[in-house]
């Protein structure tokens, strides 16, 4: 099984760029995706975006050319879930869901800080009650693949220039205690790193001071896993050779069926 997360920064756009022609090429059975910045009116008639063998699920944000997630998927899931109830978050299209047998797959995308307190309070506020829903999916007794753009680099080896971003959106103290918590006491796993321990491994750059030309980037798109799939993930990739977006897609081959 073969699952890719990107923010893709605007899936219009991603298009225009060949997007769709390479994940159909890349045979993937489920494709996560954050950032899409469309609501559906706006391309239900164009073909491109949906691709023949694949089912299409779009959780926008009532806000145009803002946030939204979507999820490809080549097998029609048992249920879709959308949203989290949360009426000030689902308003932006932070959470979408996909079930299958024993399994599930979300699409993530956590509130960024960066543009200033207010948005930082909302980022953490997310997180607090995203920590109840990660501990429900655990009791739930289904294994769970929650797909996207967690917004914070966990650890020094997730960015270049750690020294100077420590007082930055994205790895704050608090942001990086999260992700401890999250991979060191609720249980789950970052799946990338079950098989790639590398330095320099980023799946964002920023726009600005040629970051993308000198790797100069933070790994902020994960697959978080519950334990029971950690002996099932066998690849992982961040495919650079061409860009779509400011992410890289992440690339996750688990030996298991949906």
């Amino acid at each position: 099984m073969r699952i890719i997360t990107l923010n893709i920064n605007g899936i219009r756009a991603a298009a225009r760029k060949g997007f769709f022609s390479w994940m159909v090429r890349q045979k993937a059975d489920v494709v996560c995706l954050q950032e899409t910045r469309v609501q559906h009116e706006q391309i239900k008639s164009d073909p491109v975006y949906f691709p023949r063998n694949y089912h299409f699920y779009n959780f926008a944000a009532e806000r145009k050319g803002y946030s939204g997630v979507a999820i490809y998927t080549k097998r029609k899931p048992r249920a879709v879930v959308y949203g989290l109830n949360w009426p000030d978050c689902d308003l932006e299209g932070r959470y979408l869901r996909v079930d299958f047998n024993q399994m599930s797959v979300v699409s993530l995308y956590l509130p960024s800080g960066t543009s200033g307190d207010q948005r930082q309070a909302f980022k953490y506020d997310f997180m607090q009650r995203f920590s109840d829903v990660l501990l429900q999916h655990k009791r739930s007794k289904r294994e769970f693949i929650i797909c996207g753009d967690w917004n914070i680099a966990h650890k020094k080896i997730d960015l270049k220039n750690w020294r100077s971003n420590q007082k930055n959106s994205g790895f704050l103290p608090q942001e990086r205690a999260w992700m401890d918590w999250v991979f060191e006491e609720s249980g789950y796993v970052d799946a990338f790193r079950l098989v790639n321990q590398e330095q320099e491994q980023y799946t964002w750059w920023s726009n600005r001071g040629q970051a993308w030309a000198k790797n100069v980037g933070w790994r902020i798109d994960y697959q978080v896993i519950t334990p029971g799939l950690c002996n099932r993930v066998k690849r992982a990739v961040i495919y650079k050779n061409k860009r779509f977006s400011d992410h890289a897609p992440l690339i996750i081959d688990y030996d298991v069926e949906p």
